[in-house]
């Protein structure tokens, strides 16, 4: 009996572990079994990378003349679903000058789906971005950051770069204060900031003061692509 016992809490442990550490795969922001992940890159240039998830939504139009102001490009990841039932605000990202990635179809969470869902999540979202005019390379962002292994295994196989972040302020606060400070005081030279402007009108007011902040630090704003030039 008391053999059993030692053998059931070894195993019990044994799945905690792989629970956990399965945790901690799905999540992390800097590993993935197949292909590169990027948080962040390593740089003594002044630049850093803005990103904006989700929409595109009608708060493109005041989003756009932002950028403008601070002669600001930045990485829209678009939601498919969002893009097909608003054409127009991605074809304005795209004539700006902007980069658009890919951020799934349904922003379903990509973990334990079929291959079939994951390529026709990936696909019919990289259609739609074609459509907006847009040209460039279209990088890859999963929703809430989680991945295990079919979704890697498909972007390494279709050469799609997976782009995570290093900076959140949205995780943490919810006053544009506190938002700002929080970039102030963590960011550094290559950093990709994640911003959720297209629901929340209060979140281009934080845009305003990050961009006049980290400005006034000597920051330039790049695309995700233009940074990732810096790893070559």
């Amino acid at each position: 009996m008391k053999k059993k016992l030692i053998i059931s809490a070894a195993v019990l442990v044994l799945l905690v572990l792989i629970l956990f550490g399965t945790l901690k795969w799905m999540n992390s922001r800097t590993f993935q079994v197949f292909g590169g992940i990027t948080d962040q890159v390593t740089t003594d240039q002044k630049i850093i990378a803005l990103t904006f998830d989700d929409g595109p939504t009608a708060n493109v139009d005041q989003i756009l003349p932002l950028l403008d102001k601070y002669k600001a490009k930045a990485t829209f990841f678009l939601i498919g679903g969002e893009l097909e039932k608003n054409p127009e605000e991605g074809r304005k990202i795209a004539a700006a000058g902007h980069e658009i990635g890919n951020h799934t179809f349904s922003h379903d969470r990509m973990v334990f789906k079929s291959p079939s869902y994951i390529r026709d999540e990936i696909e019919k979202t990289n259609a739609l971005i074609r459509q907006t005019g847009y040209e460039g390379e279209i990088l890859f962002r999963p929703p809430y950051g989680k991945k295990l292994i079919g979704l890697p295994y498909y972007l390494n196989k279709h050469h799609m770069k997976t782009i995570t972040w290093n900076l959140e302020p949205d995780t943490f606060y919810s006053t544009t204060a506190d938002k700002v400070r929080y970039v102030q005081e963590k960011v550094k030279p290559g950093d990709i900031l994640l911003l959720h402007p297209m629901y929340d009108s209060n979140e281009i007011t934080a845009i305003h003061g990050i961009l006049q902040a980290l400005k006034e630090q000597g920051y330039s704003f790049v695309t995700v692509s233009e940074l990732l030039k810096l790893q070559q």
